[in-house]
Order: C-alpha cells, then sequence, then structure tokens
C-alpha cells in the first residue's frame, strides 16, 4: 500500500472511529445485511496500527502489553488472515492449559471464532480431536503450554501462543514446549509465531523479549489506554485508581517488564513461581501479623494475613495493611482481620510503642489473642530465612498482593530497601507471619517475646 493510501486509510479509520453510536446506526442502515456484516467484521478498519500483521518476513511478532489493549483480537485475527490466505496452513494455538486454549483462544469473546462472519463459511471446531478445519482447508491444532510433549513431533507453519506469561514455570515447562514448537515449526515458505502477553519478569518472556528485538523479531508495545476507546469507562477508572503508580500498574496497565532489582532477597520470577488460586490442602492455623507505624509522617501499618497447611507449608491469604493510618484505624483493621479469617493469633513488633501496641489492639477487640514480638537483629536479616523458605518452595501466594510483592522485591541482602515507600512495612509483617508460623522452632533471628 502507498503512502497516500495509508493516509487515506487512517482518515477512515479516525472518521469511523470518531462516530456515535447513533452515527454508527445510521451508516449501518444505509447497506444491505451483507454489506453491513462485511464493515462489522472488516478488521483492517477497525484495527489499530498496532493491532496489524506487520510487514516484511519476520519469524517471530511478541505483543507485550497491558491488559486491555486487545492482543488476544490481534492473535486471532492473524490467524484468521494466515488461515484464509494459505489452504496449506497448519497452525498450534498454545495456551497455559486446553481449557484456556479453547475458552479464551477459540470461544472467546476476541477468540477465532467471534472474529469470523457469521453465516458465512465458518471453520468448524471439533474439540474432540482439539482441531479447527477452515473451509479452504487449513487448519488449527489446540496444544497445552503444560504438556510440552504434545508439541514434540507435530510440524507447523504458524502458531500463536498466547499469555506466555503464564505458562507453568516450574521445571522449565513453559521453555521446553517453546522449543518442542520451534523445533517443529518447518512447514511452508516462511513459518512465523505470533506470542501474545502482559509482560512477567518469567524466563521465557525476557527470552521472547530479546529475540524479538534482534533481526528476524517485531516487538509491539502498548498500555491497556490504548485501547480505551472500546473499553468501559468505569473500568479503566477502576484500575487506574487500584493499581495507578505501582509496579504492578506499571505491568498490567503500561505493559512494562519490570527489571529486578539486583541483590533482592525476592523476585519476581520466584513470586509468580509461587502463587496459587486457592491453597491446596486444608488450613490448620491462621495468624495475623502487624507492622506497626512508626510515626504519623505517612508510614503504613503492615498486616498480612498468612495460615499453615497441614503439610507445614505457609500461604499468604490477604493483605489488609492500611496507609498512613491513625492507631483506632489500623487496629480496627487488624480486628476485621482476625475476625474474618478467624485468626488464632495476631503477632505484633512491639519495637515502637512497647506496651502501647497491644493496648491499642485490646481496645478494638478485648479478645483479640495478641502476642508481642521484638526484633533484635534488621529487617533484612529476619527477611533472609523467610525467603529461603520461598526458595524452598515452602511459601505460596493465595491470588496477587502487588504492594506486598513490590515491597518483597524492594529488600536487598546487603542490608538496604530500593522498593516503594520509605520502609517495607507490609514485607515486614509478612516476615513476622512466617516467623511465626515457620520458624520459631528453627535456628533464625533471634526473637524475644514480650
Amino acid at each position: 500500500m502507498s503512502a497516500p493510501d495509508d493516509r487515506a486509510e487512517r482518515e477512515r479509520k479516525d472518521h469511523w472511529r470518531a462516530l456515535s453510536n447513533e452515527e454508527f446506526d445510521t451508516l449501518l442502515a444505509g447497506f444491505d445485511p451483507c454489506q453491513r456484516t462485511m464493515l462489522l467484521y472488516h478488521w483492517r478498519l477497525h484495527a489499530r496500527a498496532e493491532q496489524l500483521t506487520p510487514p516484511g518476513n519476520w519469524r517471530l511478532w511478541l505483543i507485550m502489553a497491558g491488559r486491555g489493549f486487545g492482543k488476544s483480537r490481534a492473535g486471532a485475527e492473524w490467524v484468521r488472515q494466515v488461515a484464509g490466505n494459505d489452504p496449506n496452513a497448519r497452525i498450534a494455538l498454545i495456551g497455559a492449559n486446553l481449557p484456556e486454549v479453547r475458552s479464551m483462544m477459540v470461544e472467546g469473546d476476541n477468540g477465532l471464532l467471534a472474529c469470523c462472519p457469521p453465516h458465512w463459511p465458518m471453520p468448524q471446531f471439533e474439540s474432540s480431536l482439539r482441531r479447527i478445519s477452515f473451509p479452504n482447508g487449513a487448519q488449527a491444532y489446540l496444544y497445552s503450554a503444560g504438556e510440552p510433549d504434545s508439541l514434540r513431533g507435530p510440524q507447523h507453519s504458524h502458531a500463536w501462543c498466547d499469555e506466555i506469561g503464564k505458562w507453568d514455570n516450574s521445571a522449565e515447562r513453559a521453555i521446553m514446549a517453546w522449543d518442542n514448537l520451534q523445533l517443529g515449526l518447518r512447514l511452508g515458505v516462511n513459518p512465523q509465531v505470533v506470542a501474545t502477553t502482559t509482560p512477567r519478569a518469567v524466563p521465557l518472556v525476557r527470552r521472547l523479549v530479546n529475540q524479538a528485538s534482534k533481526a528476524g523479531g517485531v516487538l509491539t508495545r502498548g498500555r491497556t489506554q490504548d485501547n480505551a476507546h472500546n473499553l468501559p469507562p468505569s473500568f479503566l477508572q477502576t484500575i487506574t485508581e487500584q493499581y495507578g503508580g505501582t509496579t504492578l500498574g506499571r505491568q498490567e496497565m503500561d505493559g512494562e517488564l519490570l527489571a529486578e532489582v539486583e541483590g533482592a532477597l525476592w523476585n519476581r520470577a520466584l513470586l509468580e513461581r509461587q502463587r496459587v488460586a486457592v491453597a491446596a490442602e486444608p488450613i490448620v492455623r491462621v495468624v495475623v501479623a502487624v507492622d506497626p507505624p512508626a510515626s504519623a509522617r505517612g508510614d503504613e501499618c503492615g498486616i498480612v494475613v498468612a495460615g499453615l497447611t497441614e503439610s507445614k507449608r505457609a500461604v499468604v491469604l490477604a493483605d489488609a495493611s492500611v496507609p498512613q493510618p491513625s492507631p483506632e484505624r489500623w487496629a480496627r483493621a487488624v480486628a476485621d482481620a482476625v475476625a474474618h479469617w478467624k485468626a488464632d493469633r495476631v503477632v505484633a513488633e512491639s519495637n515502637q510503642g512497647g506496651d502501647m501496641v497491644a493496648s491499642v489492639l485490646r481496645a478494638a477487640d478485648f479478645h483479640m489473642p495478641v502476642q508481642l514480638v521484638h526484633a533484635s537483629r534488621s529487617k533484612v536479616a529476619r527477611a533472609e530465612p523467610v525467603a529461603a523458605l520461598y526458595e524452598a518452595n515452602k511459601v505460596h501466594h493465595v491470588g496477587s498482593f502487588p504492594q506486598l510483592e513490590d515491597q518483597l522485591c524492594g529488600i536487598l541482602a546487603g542490608g538496604t530497601y530500593e522498593g516503594p515507600g520509605r520502609s517495607p512495612d507490609r514485607a515486614d509483617a509478612l516476615v513476622w507471619a512466617m516467623h511465626e508460623l515457620m520458624l520459631l522452632q528453627k535456628p533464625g533471628p533471634r526473637i524475644t517475646r514480650m
């Protein structure tokens, strides 16, 4: 397409997007049903430039962007384009697991089937065969990245790999799945892969960023805000209020691949490896750990809820920390956490305020089981054995705790803190919880009970 043609298409798109819902409906009313369908499913007319297939003979196109950017739609439309242009195409569709491949990549709102115009020859999805057959003879096959050996042997001409940051990183399954795919990507004249993901600092994502930045690769970055035209304003407002300015917001909204702090006791790849959706076994104990604010100058009160499972593993259940609280406010937050999680003990650091800490807590709930601990060593010295528990696969996060995890990734082995805020109050509360649940009977930082 020539430069004038490009300019004309951009102008048509700008005009199309500027239409109100009423103007859009009026425009469609002037076309017959077939023309209306063609307009609604004309991807080049709706897509932003960064969602369209890059020119050239690239092998890898990595779309790494914030949530809601339109990554999955771009991947599905690319598959549709490949299948429509090449009847010999053999396309691999790979996700974290087969249910997600089917529900997101194939049958989802932005999946492959939703991109195809209805009442036209539709691709046939044969779920039992994990296969999609297109009217012209092209075929796509479903694979789980959690089963790397399923990609050992099959040959493909193209592949769409979705949310590679979520692929199973235990035992390097994600790397194995990617390598097996590459070794079988040998059909056709120019085999190609599209990988779509929200950035996560896991080995495969870092590897593909490096690969896409070199010859033969294309790296597309983007933010949630780039697709604001197609997203509910309430959604944008909510996530901006909750995550704007946080490290997680930079990752999940701005599509930024966060660099690890050199020398930190925790890193994001480790935390992702230890994340679970639900606790895998019954929890036999729950504690609420508190790191009270040292002053009224903007410190947080770190409040973390953690449990102990039957097999003596720890699970982080909630981050109930309170920013800039009054004593009454943070004490009430602790009492609420105890009641909600049915905790059997509150562990609170008493270095700042001594008995006042216990008095404030008991004023909020007289029956609260409070145990004060005194730190005789530095925060880093207390944190080191807890970080070792994570490395040993003995601590899991049940869900995501962005502000807590930001602080953990800012604690350096050398004794300094390079995370958000003046002090890692949330992280310190977590450390106290782990000492209570996992380390009291083992050699470690000396803790004096009050």
